[in-house]
């Protein structure tokens, strides 16, 4: 069994007085794709702004046996957590490539800049092409593809990821987890938000399944796809 690179103890976190997380508990082990399923509002994304230090929180957050709750994102970001929002937020305005090397924030990213957008476009071949283009320009999958590649210039220890395929066609939907298939093969850790269950548990090595703002179920991918609830619940079958 891999160390994990993250470790959530019983984390609540708050809108203000609204409790949205109730003693969540998870961990994300190294090397490994680890998969975040549930329905609409039962906390997902808060649950990775959290961890990124966005969300008021309780319970403690450990990286990489550090503990990070309480400190501000900057800082989180820094020791290599980067989280790719869903929504495909780049900046139409600017070049492909000015928009990667925004991703580029801490002092590590930044020495490694450039070694970080050759493997950009290693896995990106299209980017490349693209990469004097305005971004406004592109197609949705390739502004999903550029939003996930400046995550990778920002020289991740841990990628968060959140509904990456959210509003895609199916091809696109195809190309962007075959990209994100490669970039766990290439040793990076992700957690990942998806409400595509079939494709995600065809990645994601292990999966938790948070509703109304608790962890009720928690396996491999294996053993998920033999558990008659989440089959029903998630599957449809």
């Amino acid at each position: 069994m891999n160390k994990p690179t993250l470790k959530l103890h019983d984390v609540n976190s708050y809108y203000g007085q609204l409790q949205v997380l109730m003693g969540v508990s998870l961990e994300v082990e190294d090397g490994l794709m680890t998969g975040l399923i549930g329905p609409n509002g039962a906390g997902k994304s808060t649950l990775l702004k959290t961890i990124i230090g966005r969300v008021k929180s309780s319970g403690s957050i450990h990286f990489r046996g550090e503990r990070i709750d309480g400190l501000p994102t900057r800082s989180i970001v820094e020791l290599g957590v980067i989280y790719v929002p869903e929504g495909r937020r780049v900046f139409p305005d600017m070049t492909v490539v000015d928009n990667l090397n925004l991703g580029a924030m801490s002092s590590a990213a930044r020495t490694g800049r450039e070694q970080n957008l050759k493997l950009a476009y290693e896995i990106f071949p299209i980017l490349n092409q693209r990469r004097k283009q305005l971004a406004g320009t592109l197609s949705g999958g390739e502004l999903q593809l550029l939003a996930i590649a400046r995550g990778l210039m920002g020289s991740p220890q841990l990628l968060l990821i959140d509904e990456p395929s959210l509003g895609l066609s199916p091809t696109a939907v195809t190309l962007v987890f075959e990209t994100l298939r490669e970039i766990n093969e290439k040793g990076k850790t992700i957690l990942i938000v998806e409400q595509n269950v079939p494709r995600l548990l065809k990645l994601a090595s292990y999966s938790y399944v948070l509703e109304n703002g608790r962890i009720t179920n928690a396996s491999t991918t294996n053993l998920l796809e033999k558990d008659e609830g989440f089959v029903r619940s998630y599957l449809g079958i």
